[in-house]
Protein backbone atom coordinates (compact mmCIF):
# COMPACT_ATOMS: atom_id res chain seq x y z
CA UNK A 1 0.00 0.00 0.00
CA UNK A 2 1.28 3.46 -0.93
CA UNK A 3 2.59 5.84 1.73
CA UNK A 4 0.23 8.80 1.82
CA UNK A 5 1.20 12.48 2.04
CA UNK A 6 -0.40 15.86 1.44
CA UNK A 7 2.50 16.97 -0.76
CA UNK A 8 5.34 15.11 -2.47
CA UNK A 9 8.27 17.08 -3.87
CA UNK A 10 10.36 15.40 -6.58
CA UNK A 11 13.85 16.93 -6.43
CA UNK A 12 15.64 18.56 -3.49
CA UNK A 13 17.44 21.48 -5.09
CA UNK A 14 16.88 25.10 -3.95
CA UNK A 15 13.37 24.98 -5.36
CA UNK A 16 12.41 21.54 -4.07
CA UNK A 17 13.67 21.67 -0.51
CA UNK A 18 12.29 25.19 0.01
CA UNK A 19 8.89 24.07 -1.33
CA UNK A 20 8.95 21.14 1.10
CA UNK A 21 9.83 23.36 4.06
CA UNK A 22 7.13 25.92 3.25
CA UNK A 23 4.52 23.20 2.79
CA UNK A 24 5.47 21.72 6.16
CA UNK A 25 5.26 25.16 7.80
CA UNK A 26 1.71 25.40 6.47
CA UNK A 27 0.75 22.22 8.29
CA UNK A 28 0.96 19.69 5.50
CA UNK A 29 2.47 16.20 5.65
CA UNK A 30 5.38 16.33 3.21
CA UNK A 31 7.77 13.92 1.51
CA UNK A 32 10.74 14.80 -0.66
CA UNK A 33 12.38 12.49 -3.20
CA UNK A 34 16.03 12.84 -4.23
CA UNK A 35 18.08 10.49 -6.37
CA UNK A 36 21.56 11.77 -5.49
CA UNK A 37 22.31 14.42 -2.83
CA UNK A 38 20.02 16.65 -0.79
CA UNK A 39 20.43 20.22 -2.00
CA UNK A 40 20.47 19.18 -5.65
CA UNK A 41 22.82 20.42 -8.34
CA UNK A 42 22.97 24.04 -7.16
CA UNK A 43 24.20 23.30 -3.67
CA UNK A 44 26.37 20.30 -4.48
CA UNK A 45 27.60 20.96 -8.03
CA UNK A 46 26.60 24.48 -8.99
CA UNK A 47 26.02 27.81 -7.28
CA UNK A 48 27.78 27.21 -3.99
CA UNK A 49 30.90 25.17 -4.84
CA UNK A 50 31.64 27.35 -7.87
CA UNK A 51 31.63 30.43 -5.62
CA UNK A 52 34.08 28.66 -3.33
CA UNK A 53 36.36 28.07 -6.32
CA UNK A 54 36.01 31.66 -7.45
CA UNK A 55 36.80 32.93 -3.96
CA UNK A 56 40.09 31.02 -3.99
CA UNK A 57 40.89 32.48 -7.40
CA UNK A 58 40.02 35.96 -6.18
CA UNK A 59 42.38 35.67 -3.21
CA UNK A 60 45.12 34.39 -5.52
CA UNK A 61 44.52 37.41 -7.75
CA UNK A 62 44.89 39.79 -4.79
CA UNK A 63 48.06 37.99 -3.65
CA UNK A 64 49.54 38.42 -7.10
CA UNK A 65 48.80 42.15 -6.88
CA UNK A 66 49.93 42.61 -3.28
CA UNK A 67 52.36 45.35 -4.25
CA UNK A 68 49.40 47.49 -5.38
CA UNK A 69 48.44 47.65 -1.69
CA UNK A 70 51.92 48.32 -0.34
CA UNK A 71 52.39 44.67 0.58
CA UNK A 72 54.83 41.94 -0.40
CA UNK A 73 54.02 38.29 -1.08
CA UNK A 74 56.66 35.86 -2.30
CA UNK A 75 56.58 32.43 -3.91
CA UNK A 76 52.86 32.69 -4.67
CA UNK A 77 51.36 29.51 -6.06
CA UNK A 78 48.05 27.69 -6.36
CA UNK A 79 47.32 24.11 -5.35
CA UNK A 80 44.39 23.13 -7.57
CA UNK A 81 43.69 19.94 -5.64
CA UNK A 82 43.50 21.87 -2.36
CA UNK A 83 41.26 24.52 -3.93
CA UNK A 84 38.89 21.82 -5.19
CA UNK A 85 38.97 20.04 -1.82
CA UNK A 86 37.90 23.23 -0.05
CA UNK A 87 35.07 23.70 -2.55
CA UNK A 88 33.82 20.15 -2.00
CA UNK A 89 34.00 20.69 1.76
CA UNK A 90 31.78 23.75 1.48
CA UNK A 91 29.25 21.76 -0.56
CA UNK A 92 29.30 18.91 1.97
CA UNK A 93 28.67 21.30 4.85
CA UNK A 94 25.63 22.77 3.15
CA UNK A 95 24.34 19.33 2.14
CA UNK A 96 24.40 18.41 5.82
CA UNK A 97 22.55 21.65 6.53
CA UNK A 98 19.70 20.67 4.20
CA UNK A 99 19.58 17.23 5.85
CA UNK A 100 19.12 19.00 9.21
CA UNK A 101 16.38 21.22 7.78
CA UNK A 102 14.46 18.20 6.53
CA UNK A 103 14.55 16.65 10.02
CA UNK A 104 13.69 19.93 11.72
CA UNK A 105 10.62 20.37 9.53
CA UNK A 106 9.53 16.73 9.83
CA UNK A 107 9.84 16.07 6.11
CA UNK A 108 10.12 12.43 5.05
CA UNK A 109 13.13 11.92 2.79
CA UNK A 110 13.05 9.15 0.17
CA UNK A 111 16.39 8.61 -1.58
CA UNK A 112 16.02 7.14 -5.04
CA UNK A 113 14.74 7.81 -8.54
CA UNK A 114 11.15 9.04 -8.66
CA UNK A 115 8.64 8.48 -11.45
CA UNK A 116 5.01 9.50 -11.79
CA UNK A 117 2.90 6.38 -12.29
CA UNK A 118 -0.56 7.92 -12.21
CA UNK A 119 -2.30 11.09 -11.14
CA UNK A 120 -1.25 11.69 -7.54
CA UNK A 121 1.06 8.68 -7.42
CA UNK A 122 4.81 8.31 -7.60
CA UNK A 123 7.21 5.37 -7.34
CA UNK A 124 10.66 5.73 -5.79
CA UNK A 125 13.30 3.17 -6.75
CA UNK A 126 16.39 3.15 -4.55
CA UNK A 127 19.95 2.20 -5.52
CA UNK A 128 19.27 -1.45 -4.65
CA UNK A 129 16.24 -1.60 -6.92
CA UNK A 130 13.66 -1.54 -4.14
CA UNK A 131 10.49 0.33 -5.13
CA UNK A 132 8.31 2.34 -2.75
CA UNK A 133 4.88 3.67 -3.72
CA UNK A 134 3.96 7.19 -2.59
CA UNK A 135 0.66 9.01 -2.99
CA UNK A 136 -0.40 12.64 -2.57
CA UNK A 137 -3.12 14.93 -3.84
CA UNK A 138 -0.40 17.38 -4.86
CA UNK A 139 3.03 16.66 -6.35
CA UNK A 140 5.61 19.36 -7.02
CA UNK A 141 8.15 18.62 -9.76
CA UNK A 142 11.55 20.22 -9.09
CA UNK A 143 13.91 17.96 -11.03
CA UNK A 144 16.14 20.73 -12.38
CA UNK A 145 18.29 20.59 -15.48
CA UNK A 146 21.61 19.33 -16.79
CA UNK A 147 24.26 20.74 -19.10
CA UNK A 148 23.62 20.57 -22.82
CA UNK A 149 26.21 18.53 -24.72
CA UNK A 150 27.73 19.35 -28.06
CA UNK A 151 25.73 17.49 -30.75
CA UNK A 152 28.59 15.28 -31.95
CA UNK A 153 30.94 15.25 -28.98
CA UNK A 154 29.46 14.52 -25.56
CA UNK A 155 31.53 15.50 -22.54
CA UNK A 156 33.87 12.75 -21.35
CA UNK A 157 35.33 14.39 -18.24
CA UNK A 158 38.83 14.01 -19.64
CA UNK A 159 39.31 16.58 -22.37
CA UNK A 160 35.73 17.76 -22.90
CA UNK A 161 34.08 19.07 -19.73
CA UNK A 162 30.73 20.32 -18.53
CA UNK A 163 30.54 22.58 -15.47
CA UNK A 164 30.47 19.48 -13.28
CA UNK A 165 33.78 18.18 -14.63
CA UNK A 166 35.26 21.67 -14.40
CA UNK A 167 34.58 21.75 -10.65
CA UNK A 168 36.59 18.59 -9.99
CA UNK A 169 39.18 18.68 -12.77
CA UNK A 170 41.52 15.73 -13.21
CA UNK A 171 44.30 18.21 -14.00
CA UNK A 172 44.93 21.91 -14.46
CA UNK A 173 44.24 22.96 -18.06
CA UNK A 174 47.10 24.75 -19.76
CA UNK A 175 45.16 26.09 -22.73
CA UNK A 176 41.41 26.15 -22.21
CA UNK A 177 38.58 26.69 -24.67
CA UNK A 178 35.25 27.80 -23.20
CA UNK A 179 32.28 27.48 -25.55
CA UNK A 180 29.53 29.86 -24.47
CA UNK A 181 29.74 33.12 -22.53
CA UNK A 182 26.69 32.94 -20.29
CA UNK A 183 27.12 33.01 -16.53
CA UNK A 184 28.50 29.46 -16.28
CA UNK A 185 30.98 29.84 -19.13
CA UNK A 186 32.27 33.23 -18.02
CA UNK A 187 32.62 32.20 -14.37
CA UNK A 188 34.77 29.20 -15.25
CA UNK A 189 36.73 31.25 -17.78
CA UNK A 190 37.44 33.77 -15.02
CA UNK A 191 38.37 31.07 -12.49
CA UNK A 192 40.81 29.23 -14.72
CA UNK A 193 42.30 32.44 -16.08
CA UNK A 194 43.09 33.59 -12.53
CA UNK A 195 44.51 30.13 -11.80
CA UNK A 196 46.98 30.51 -14.67
CA UNK A 197 45.37 28.89 -17.71
CA UNK A 198 45.48 30.43 -21.18
CA UNK A 199 41.74 30.93 -21.80
CA UNK A 200 39.81 31.48 -25.03
CA UNK A 201 36.06 32.16 -24.97
CA UNK A 202 33.93 31.57 -28.06
CA UNK A 203 30.47 33.17 -28.25
CA UNK A 204 28.15 32.91 -31.25
CA UNK A 205 26.32 36.15 -30.40
CA UNK A 206 27.78 39.57 -31.14
CA UNK A 207 28.83 40.09 -27.51
CA UNK A 208 29.64 38.12 -24.37
CA UNK A 209 27.08 37.73 -21.56
CA UNK A 210 24.44 38.55 -24.19
CA UNK A 211 21.51 38.71 -21.73
CA UNK A 212 23.12 41.69 -20.00
CA UNK A 213 22.99 45.34 -21.02
CA UNK A 214 25.24 46.06 -24.01
CA UNK A 215 27.35 48.51 -21.99
CA UNK A 216 28.01 45.80 -19.38
CA UNK A 217 29.05 43.33 -22.09
CA UNK A 218 31.46 45.83 -23.64
CA UNK A 219 33.06 46.69 -20.30
CA UNK A 220 33.45 43.04 -19.34
CA UNK A 221 35.05 42.10 -22.66
CA UNK A 222 37.55 44.91 -22.25
CA UNK A 223 38.33 43.84 -18.67
CA UNK A 224 38.75 40.15 -19.50
CA UNK A 225 40.92 40.92 -22.51
CA UNK A 226 43.10 43.08 -20.28
CA UNK A 227 43.42 40.09 -17.93
CA UNK A 228 44.80 38.01 -20.79
CA UNK A 229 41.78 36.16 -22.14
CA UNK A 230 41.05 35.79 -25.84
CA UNK A 231 37.42 36.68 -26.59
CA UNK A 232 35.89 35.62 -29.91
CA UNK A 233 32.36 36.91 -30.58
CA UNK A 234 30.16 36.20 -33.62
CA UNK A 235 32.17 33.01 -33.72
CA UNK A 236 31.32 29.33 -33.76
CA UNK A 237 33.03 26.01 -33.21
CA UNK A 238 32.70 24.09 -36.46
CA UNK A 239 34.42 20.90 -35.36
CA UNK A 240 36.12 19.46 -32.31
CA UNK A 241 38.39 16.43 -32.13
CA UNK A 242 39.51 15.17 -28.74
CA UNK A 243 42.50 12.92 -28.19
CA UNK A 244 44.55 11.69 -25.27
CA UNK A 245 46.81 14.72 -25.52
CA UNK A 246 44.34 17.52 -26.13
CA UNK A 247 41.59 19.02 -28.25
CA UNK A 248 41.73 20.38 -31.79
CA UNK A 249 38.99 22.88 -32.57
CA UNK A 250 38.01 24.46 -35.87
CA UNK A 251 36.62 27.90 -35.13
CA UNK A 252 34.82 30.16 -37.60
CA UNK A 253 35.42 33.83 -36.77
CA UNK A 254 33.14 36.81 -37.32
CA UNK A 255 34.48 37.23 -40.87
CA UNK A 256 33.61 33.65 -41.79
CA UNK A 257 37.19 32.41 -41.78
CA UNK A 258 37.81 28.98 -40.26
CA UNK A 259 41.07 28.20 -38.48
CA UNK A 260 42.26 25.24 -36.39
CA UNK A 261 43.44 25.73 -32.82
CA UNK A 262 44.92 23.38 -30.25
CA UNK A 263 43.72 23.32 -26.65
CA UNK A 264 44.40 21.09 -23.69
CA UNK A 265 40.74 21.08 -22.58
CA UNK A 266 37.33 22.47 -23.49
CA UNK A 267 34.41 23.49 -21.27
CA UNK A 268 31.01 23.28 -22.94
CA UNK A 269 28.60 25.90 -21.56
CA UNK A 270 25.95 26.16 -24.27
CA UNK A 271 22.82 25.93 -22.18
CA UNK A 272 20.77 23.41 -20.25
CA UNK A 273 18.35 20.54 -20.86
CA UNK A 274 15.44 20.01 -18.43
CA UNK A 275 15.45 16.78 -16.43
CA UNK A 276 12.03 15.68 -17.63
CA UNK A 277 12.70 12.39 -19.38
CA UNK A 278 11.59 9.12 -17.79
CA UNK A 279 9.61 10.71 -14.96
CA UNK A 280 6.17 9.90 -16.40
CA UNK A 281 5.20 13.24 -17.93
CA UNK A 282 4.19 11.95 -21.35
CA UNK A 283 1.90 9.31 -19.91
CA UNK A 284 0.03 11.95 -17.90
CA UNK A 285 -0.16 14.38 -20.82
CA UNK A 286 1.81 17.17 -19.14
CA UNK A 287 2.14 20.16 -21.45
CA UNK A 288 5.65 21.29 -22.45
CA UNK A 289 6.97 23.98 -24.77
CA UNK A 290 8.97 23.40 -27.95
CA UNK A 291 12.19 23.07 -25.92
CA UNK A 292 10.80 20.57 -23.45
CA UNK A 293 10.24 22.92 -20.51
CA UNK A 294 6.99 22.50 -18.59
CA UNK A 295 4.24 25.06 -19.05
CA UNK A 296 2.89 26.53 -15.81
CA UNK A 297 0.59 29.31 -14.69
CA UNK A 298 1.39 32.09 -12.22
CA UNK A 299 0.97 29.71 -9.27
CA UNK A 300 3.25 27.04 -10.83
CA UNK A 301 0.37 24.71 -11.81
CA UNK A 302 0.80 22.46 -14.84
CA UNK A 303 -2.16 21.50 -17.01
CA UNK A 304 -2.61 18.31 -14.93
CA UNK A 305 -4.65 18.79 -11.78
CA UNK A 306 -2.57 18.39 -8.62
CA UNK A 307 0.74 18.52 -10.52
CA UNK A 308 2.98 21.55 -10.04
CA UNK A 309 6.40 22.45 -11.49
CA UNK A 310 9.11 24.88 -10.39
CA UNK A 311 12.69 25.85 -11.20
CA UNK A 312 14.80 24.85 -14.17
CA UNK A 313 12.20 22.54 -15.72
CA UNK A 314 9.97 25.57 -16.34
CA UNK A 315 10.39 28.87 -18.19
CA UNK A 316 13.50 31.03 -17.70
CA UNK A 317 15.29 32.66 -16.03
CA UNK A 318 16.95 29.47 -14.79
CA UNK A 319 18.22 30.73 -11.46
CA UNK A 320 18.29 29.15 -8.01
CA UNK A 321 16.58 32.06 -6.28
CA UNK A 322 13.79 32.02 -8.86
CA UNK A 323 13.28 28.31 -8.13
CA UNK A 324 13.17 28.90 -4.36
CA UNK A 325 10.57 31.63 -4.68
CA UNK A 326 8.48 29.45 -6.99
CA UNK A 327 8.67 26.72 -4.35
CA UNK A 328 7.09 29.10 -1.84
CA UNK A 329 4.42 30.18 -4.34
CA UNK A 330 3.49 26.57 -5.15
CA UNK A 331 3.31 25.51 -1.49
CA UNK A 332 1.16 28.48 -0.54
CA UNK A 333 -1.18 27.95 -3.50
CA UNK A 334 -1.58 24.27 -2.53
CA UNK A 335 -2.47 25.42 0.99
CA UNK A 336 -5.29 27.54 -0.39
CA UNK A 337 -3.54 30.87 -0.06
CA UNK A 338 -3.31 33.36 -2.90
CA UNK A 339 0.38 34.16 -3.47
CA UNK A 340 1.37 36.79 -5.99
CA UNK A 341 2.65 35.45 -9.29
CA UNK A 342 6.33 36.11 -9.83
CA UNK A 343 7.28 38.99 -12.12
CA UNK A 344 10.39 37.91 -14.06
CA UNK A 345 11.38 41.58 -14.42
CA UNK A 346 12.00 41.64 -10.67
CA UNK A 347 14.34 38.64 -10.59
CA UNK A 348 17.99 39.71 -10.25
CA UNK A 349 20.81 37.96 -12.05
CA UNK A 350 24.41 37.68 -10.81
CA UNK A 351 27.59 36.53 -12.52
CA UNK A 352 30.63 35.99 -10.29
CA UNK A 353 33.43 36.63 -12.75
CA UNK A 354 36.09 39.25 -12.10
CA UNK A 355 34.74 41.93 -12.25
CA UNK A 356 31.33 40.81 -10.99
CA UNK A 357 28.08 41.51 -12.84
CA UNK A 358 24.60 42.03 -11.42
CA UNK A 359 21.36 43.25 -12.97
CA UNK A 360 17.61 43.40 -12.59
CA UNK A 361 14.85 44.44 -14.96
CA UNK A 362 15.05 45.68 -18.53
CA UNK A 363 18.23 46.61 -20.36
CA UNK A 364 18.26 49.98 -22.08
CA UNK A 365 17.71 48.30 -25.45
CA UNK A 366 14.84 46.11 -24.19
CA UNK A 367 13.16 49.11 -22.57
CA UNK A 368 13.25 51.01 -25.86
CA UNK A 369 12.00 47.94 -27.74
CA UNK A 370 9.07 47.81 -25.30
CA UNK A 371 8.14 51.35 -26.32
CA UNK A 372 9.42 53.28 -23.34
CA UNK A 373 10.96 56.72 -23.57
CA UNK A 374 13.84 56.32 -21.14
CA UNK A 375 16.12 58.32 -18.89
CA UNK A 376 19.47 56.61 -18.37
CA UNK A 377 22.06 57.34 -15.71
CA UNK A 378 25.59 55.95 -15.42
CA UNK A 379 28.12 56.44 -12.65
CA UNK A 380 31.69 55.04 -12.74
CA UNK A 381 33.42 53.46 -9.75
CA UNK A 382 36.36 55.79 -10.31
CA UNK A 383 34.14 58.50 -8.80
CA UNK A 384 33.46 56.44 -5.67
CA UNK A 385 35.79 56.89 -2.70
CA UNK A 386 35.33 53.42 -1.23
CA UNK A 387 36.02 51.72 -4.59
CA UNK A 388 39.23 53.71 -4.97
CA UNK A 389 40.30 52.87 -1.40
CA UNK A 390 39.69 49.17 -2.09
CA UNK A 391 41.76 49.33 -5.26
CA UNK A 392 38.61 48.34 -7.17
CA UNK A 393 37.89 51.44 -9.23
CA UNK A 394 36.98 49.46 -12.34
CA UNK A 395 33.25 49.30 -13.02
CA UNK A 396 30.05 51.34 -13.11
CA UNK A 397 26.35 51.39 -12.27
CA UNK A 398 23.68 52.06 -14.87
CA UNK A 399 20.00 52.82 -14.23
CA UNK A 400 17.11 52.91 -16.70
CA UNK A 401 13.92 54.87 -15.89
CA UNK A 402 10.61 55.43 -17.63
CA UNK A 403 10.82 59.09 -18.62
CA UNK A 404 7.04 59.48 -18.31
CA UNK A 405 6.46 58.03 -14.84
CA UNK A 406 9.89 57.76 -13.20
CA UNK A 407 9.48 53.99 -12.75
CA UNK A 408 12.75 52.14 -12.33
CA UNK A 409 12.78 49.81 -15.35
CA UNK A 410 16.23 48.27 -14.90
CA UNK A 411 19.58 48.49 -13.16
CA UNK A 412 22.89 47.09 -14.37
CA UNK A 413 26.18 46.92 -12.50
CA UNK A 414 29.71 45.70 -13.06
CA UNK A 415 32.52 45.84 -10.52
CA UNK A 416 33.47 44.80 -7.01
CA UNK A 417 30.67 43.43 -4.77
CA UNK A 418 27.86 44.36 -7.15
CA UNK A 419 26.27 40.94 -6.59
CA UNK A 420 25.67 42.03 -2.99
CA UNK A 421 24.38 45.48 -3.95
CA UNK A 422 21.83 44.59 -6.64
CA UNK A 423 19.26 43.63 -4.00
CA UNK A 424 18.78 47.33 -3.23
CA UNK A 425 17.44 47.92 -6.72
CA UNK A 426 15.49 44.66 -6.61
CA UNK A 427 13.62 45.77 -3.49
CA UNK A 428 13.00 49.11 -5.18
CA UNK A 429 11.51 47.47 -8.25
CA UNK A 430 9.35 45.13 -6.18
CA UNK A 431 7.99 48.14 -4.30
CA UNK A 432 7.39 49.87 -7.65
CA UNK A 433 9.61 52.75 -6.64
CA UNK A 434 10.34 55.79 -8.76
CA UNK A 435 13.39 58.00 -9.03
CA UNK A 436 11.99 60.22 -6.27
CA UNK A 437 12.18 57.57 -3.55
CA UNK A 438 15.66 56.49 -4.66
CA UNK A 439 16.90 60.07 -4.72
CA UNK A 440 15.58 60.65 -1.20
CA UNK A 441 17.16 57.46 0.14
CA UNK A 442 20.27 58.11 2.24
CA UNK A 443 23.14 55.81 1.25
CA UNK A 444 25.90 55.21 3.83
CA UNK A 445 29.35 56.69 3.30
CA UNK A 446 31.86 55.44 2.48
CA UNK A 447 30.37 52.50 0.55
CA UNK A 448 30.40 51.37 -3.05
CA UNK A 449 26.60 51.50 -2.85
CA UNK A 450 26.83 55.29 -3.11
CA UNK A 451 27.44 54.69 -6.82
CA UNK A 452 23.89 53.32 -6.97
CA UNK A 453 22.55 56.63 -5.67
CA UNK A 454 24.72 58.62 -8.07
CA UNK A 455 23.52 56.55 -11.06
CA UNK A 456 19.93 57.48 -10.18
CA UNK A 457 20.88 61.15 -9.87
CA UNK A 458 22.77 60.95 -13.16
CA UNK A 459 19.66 59.82 -15.03
CA UNK A 460 18.16 63.20 -14.16
CA UNK A 461 21.26 65.33 -14.62
CA UNK A 462 21.91 65.62 -10.89
CA UNK A 463 25.04 63.48 -10.28
CA UNK A 464 27.17 65.05 -7.55
CA UNK A 465 30.58 63.42 -7.84
CA UNK A 466 31.31 63.44 -11.55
Amino acid sequence: MAESYDVIVLGSGPGGYVAAIRASQLGMKVAIVERELLGGICLNWGCIPTKALLRSAEILHFMQHAKDYGLAAEKISADLAAVVKRSRGVAKQLNQGVTHLMKKNRIAVHMGTGKLTAKGKLTVTDKDGKATELAAKNIILATGARARDLPNLPADGKRVWTYRHAMTPPEMPKKLLVIGSGAIGIEFASFYNDMGADVTVVEMMDRIVPVEDADISAHLEKALTKQGMTILTKAGVEKIEASGSGVKASIKDKDGKVAAYDFSHVIVAIGIVPNTSDIGLKELGVAVDDRGFLKTDGACRTNVEGLWAIGDITAPPWLAHKASHEGVIAAEAIAGQHPHAMDPRNIPGCTYCHPQIASVGLTEAKAKEAGYAVKVGTFPFIGNGKAIALGEAEGFVKTVFDAATGELLGAHMIGAEVTEMIQGYTVGKTLETTEAELMHTVFPHPTISEAMHEAVLAAYGRALHI
